[in-house]
């Protein structure tokens, strides 16, 4: 573990943080990068493993030469298919061990086969295993009269067809100000929300924050939101229940993704017969300029 003045990267949202002097490995967080992959990535790294430890036990198949009957001594890829299949316990019987250092080799590899599976079960299993959760927050953030009050809205949607339940709400508020010393600094204001969470949330919902004389937003305008570089960082935290596990979504706002005097277009419509409602999602992210 050692510091390095090289820049880490570290995206939260839309905004990125650029990390020097940090700590750039730990062998603590092998198993956290693992699962932090893509999937592709994550392929190609167990493909890259497995094809290193085959590559590396081949060589010494080579090195003891004469170990391993019906190996041609000076053919590396009969060494590297040995290898193959003494890592998969497979064991067709044509090339065996018949020295005590290619039993140690081989030995070795059965072991290293064994606990490599074990690991890569593991993982897999934790990949498809890990519940997510499936949100859609709003393009935009609006500023506009609700209830004849400014109010700041967004929107979010559940995408799976199955509701969630216990989805709680939040907003951060991130602002740059200057203390009385002249230092500018960012300060963080957790908005108090209409609806602070929902028993059920099976579609989608607009959350509200009332910009009144508590709220660190009041009397501000676009022009404010923009000297002082407000950000906004809005998360759900919900428990789904085909896998009954707590769950959370996160995104984030600038000054610039804010429309004052605008309002979300309505996406619910009562269903003919009176006992649903449809809820058109492709209308989600749209807005209207606010009576």
């Amino acid at each position: 573990m050692k510091k390095s003045r090289s820049v880490m990267k570290v995206r939260s949202g839309d905004v990125e943080f650029l990390r020097v002097n940090a700590v750039v490995w730990r062998w603590q967080d092998i198993y956290q990068w693992m699962l932090s992959l893509s999937w592709p990535l994550f392929a190609l790294f167990l493909l890259g493993c497995y094809l290193g430890v085959n590559i590396f036990f081949a060589a010494l198949y080579v090195a003891v030469s004469g170990g391993i009957a019906a190996l041609d001594a000076h053919s590396y890829v009969d060494a590297f298919f040995f290898s193959v299949e003494t890592l998969a316990t497979v064991g067709y019987g044509h090339m065996y061990p018949v020295s005590l250092a290619a039993h140690i080799i081989a030995t070795a590899e059965i072991v290293v086969g064994m606990f490599g599976m074990a690991v890569t079960t593991g993982l897999i299993f934790v990949r498809f295993s890990r519940p997510t959760a499936n949100l859609l927050f709003s393009q935009h953030m609006v500023v506009s009269n609700h209830d004849g009050k400014p109010t700041l809205m967004l929107r979010v949607a559940n995408q799976r067809n199955q509701p969630v339940v216990e989805a709680a709400f939040r907003i951060m508020l991130i602002r740059t100000t200057t203390t009385e010393e002249g230092e500018i600094i960012a300060r963080f204001h957790e908005l108090k929300l209409q609806v602070q969470g929902v028993i059920v949330f099976p579609a989608a919902m607009t959350i509200r924050h009332v910009i009144d004389e508590t709220s660190p937003l009041y009397g501000m305008t676009a022009e404010d939101f923009q000297r002082d570089s407000v950000h906004f960082m809005a998360s759900v935290v919900c428990i789904d229940v085909v896998v009954p596990t707590e769950v959370q979504s996160q995104t984030s706002y600038t000054w610039r993704d804010v429309k004052f005097g605008e309002r979300f277009v309505e996406i619910y419509t009562e269903t003919p017969d009176g006992n649903g409602w449809v809820v058109d999602y492709g209308q989600l992210h749209d807005t209207e300029p606010a009576p």
